[in-house]
């Protein structure tokens, strides 16, 4: 049986299917010694490289999912390495053998809180595909005066350059002052969406921090920095979102 090589490539824990997708365009996969194509589709008994470095395929049903929890701290930056020598979430994960962490969505550097990491690249894909419609929660502290209006606009939708969006849910947290803190629920992941939202309302956001991911809250004893492996019936939850 043969199957798209993003999928085969994406399992083997080398990269998310966008990220595969992306190195075929750039010539850098090659099946059979010859360069590949978007839309190929290969077996086990294929011959694959990448930047001339054979891979190791495997079946399905041998693919051993990992995911972990990292406690993103703010300052570091979600790439495997950074032109600024800025720190890279990757330096503080676990090592592996024969895969790689593949992250589960993104924070700017200026956001702290719950990463996901998996060496699956088809869930990591599927995880973050925006028909998943997976909730993600963050705690916010805002700087200005929010009223009842603003909150009803957030939750109708405000237009942003790439298209409308809004919270699902906002509920407030407490907190004394100009500074303010509020729970707020997005089903996508766009770029610096939170605060972006925010910033339509006149408002600054002077902290923000992801808790929960679906199923997956940010364990409060996880010191930022620090991660670890999701549980068995954790795994079976995160991955029930995306196969229903």
């Amino acid at each position: 049986m043969t199957e798209k090589l993003q999928k085969v490539l994406a399992r083997a824990g080398l990269g998310s299917r966008r990220q595969i997708e992306g190195w075929i365009a750039e010539g850098r996969i090659s099946i059979n010694d010859k360069p590949a194509k978007l839309g190929d589709r290969i077996d086990l008994t294929a011959k694959i490289t990448i930047d001339n470095r054979a891979v190791f395929l495997r079946p399905e049903q041998s693919a051993k999912q990992r995911v972990i929890i990292y406690h993103k701290p703010e300052g570091e930056v979600c790439t495997r390495s950074d032109p600024e020598g800025r720190p890279t979430v990757f330096a503080n994960l676990p090592g592996l053998r024969n895969q790689r962490w593949i992250a589960i969505g993104r924070l700017d550097i200026s956001t702290s809180g719950l990463l996901l990491f998996t060496t699956d690249g088809e869930l990591a894909n599927n995880l973050m595909h925006p028909s998943s419609e997976i909730e993600r929660e963050y705690a916010v502290r805002v700087l200005g005066k929010v009223d009842p209006v603003m909150i009803k606009q957030l939750l109708a939708g405000v237009q942003l350059e790439d298209g409308m969006a809004a919270f699902s849910d906002i509920k407030d947290a407490g907190g004394t002052g100009v500074n303010h803190w509020y729970h707020v629920i997005l089903k996508e992941g766009r770029n610096r969406e939170v605060r972006r939202l925010w910033e339509t309302q006149g408002v600054k956001v002077s902290r923000l921090i992801r808790v929960r991911f679906g199923n997956i809250q940010l364990p409060r004893l996880l010191r930022p920095g620090r991660s670890q492996t999701l549980t068995p019936e954790e795994l079976d939850e995160l991955i029930s979102l995306v196969k229903r």
